[in-house]
């Protein structure tokens, strides 16, 4: 009985440190992880700002420049992937551009820019989440 109950103890500490080791691994690069939060940050800024109504060009176009800067970074945060996603990084990367090169002046302008972003990051996420 004791060799069993020390055998099922010994058991369960290995699968929780096999876990814990796991989880370790797949944490080691924050790039990837880090890259996704901060383009969600500034583009669900951008949301709110439109959500409610306060759509200041110049916060729109700073939000809208780190987008530009975190964009450039998503296939470099990705080392070994496939075409397909650097198209989609690339893709994602021009929408942002667009919206870049005439800031939005009010909020349905705001709007119409912001579509066409969110909709290349669903697109991506789609395929490759």
């Amino acid at each position: 009985m004791r060799v069993a109950l020390l055998m099922v103890l010994g058991l369960v500490i290995g699968i929780v440190g096999t876990v814990f080791a796991m989880n370790a691994l797949r944490e080691r690069n924050p790039f990837p992880h880090a890259v996704m939060v901060v383009m969600s940050h500034h583009l669900g800024e951008l949301r709110t700002a439109v959500k409610a109504q306060r759509c200041d060009t110049n916060q729109t176009r700073e939000h809208l420049t780190a987008l530009l800067s975190m964009s450039a970074d998503v296939a470099p945060a990705f080392p070994g992937v496939e075409q397909p996603f650097i198209e989609a990084a690339d893709h994602l990367h021009g929408q942002v551009q667009t919206a870049l090169q005439t800031v939005p002046a009010d909020c349905a302008a705001l709007t119409a820019a912001i579509k066409p972003i969110g909709d290349a990051c669903q697109s991506c996420h789609q395929k490759y989440r």
